[in-house]
C-alpha cells in the first residue's frame, strides 16, 4: 500500500504544482497586462502579451458558438483526465519519467480546466516570435502538457509502455 501511496503523492505534487504555478502567473496577468497588451521581455524574441483564447490549441473552435465549444472543450478535459488517471495507475514504479510526463499532462489539463470553467477562455500570455513570425501565444499549462506529450511519446517510441 506504501508504495501506491507514494506513487499518487508524486502525481498529486507535479500535477499540482503545475496547476499552482499556472494559475498564479494568469492572475498575475489578468490583474497587471490589460487585455492585448504587450510587455516586451527579450525584445524581438520575447513578450509577455495577455490574449484570451475561446478555442484550443491554435485557435481551434475559436469561431464557433460559446456553447459547442463548452460542451466539446469540458467534455474533452474530462476525459482527457480520465484517460490520464488510467494511464497514470498503470504506470509502473520503475518508469519514474513516464508517471513524470503523465503528472505534466494532468497539471496541464487542469489549468487550462480552471480556466474554461471560470472564464469560458484560455488565458495565454508567453509569446514568442522572430520578425514577423509569431508563435500562437501559450501559458504554463501548455507548456506542461507539450513537455508531458513529449515525454510520453519518447516512452512510446523508445521505452516499455505499460501494459
Amino acid at each position: 500500500m506504501k508504495n501506491t501511496d507514494n506513487k499518487y503523492i508524486r502525481l498529486a505534487a507535479i500535477s499540482g504544482l503545475v496547476v499552482v504555478f499556472d494559475q498564479v502567473a494568469k492572475a498575475i496577468i489578468v490583474n497587471r497586462l490589460s487585455l492585448y497588451s504587450s510587455v516586451p521581455v527579450i525584445p524581438g524574441l520575447f513578450n509577455l502579451t495577455h490574449i484570451q483564447n475561446p478555442g484550443g490549441a491554435f485557435g481551434f473552435l475559436a469561431q464557433q458558438p460559446s456553447g459547442l465549444r463548452s460542451i466539446v472543450f469540458l467534455t474533452g478535459s474530462l476525459l482527457s483526465i480520465g484517460l490520464v488517471f488510467y494511464l497514470y495507475k498503470n504506470t509502473p514504479k520503475t518508469l519514474p519519467l513516464l508517471a513524470t510526463g503523465i503528472s505534466l499532462i494532468l497539471g496541464g489539463a487542469v489549468g487550462n480546466l480552471i480556466d474554461r470553467v471560470r472564464f469560458g477562455k484560455v488565458v495565454d500570455f508567453l509569446d514568442f516570435y522572430l520578425d514577423d513570425f509569431h508563435w500562437p501565444a501559450f501559458n504554463i499549462a501548455d507548456s506542461a502538457v507539450s513537455v508531458g506529450i513529449v515525454i510520453f511519446l519518447f516512452h512510446l517510441l523508445f521505452k516499455k509502455m505499460p501494459e
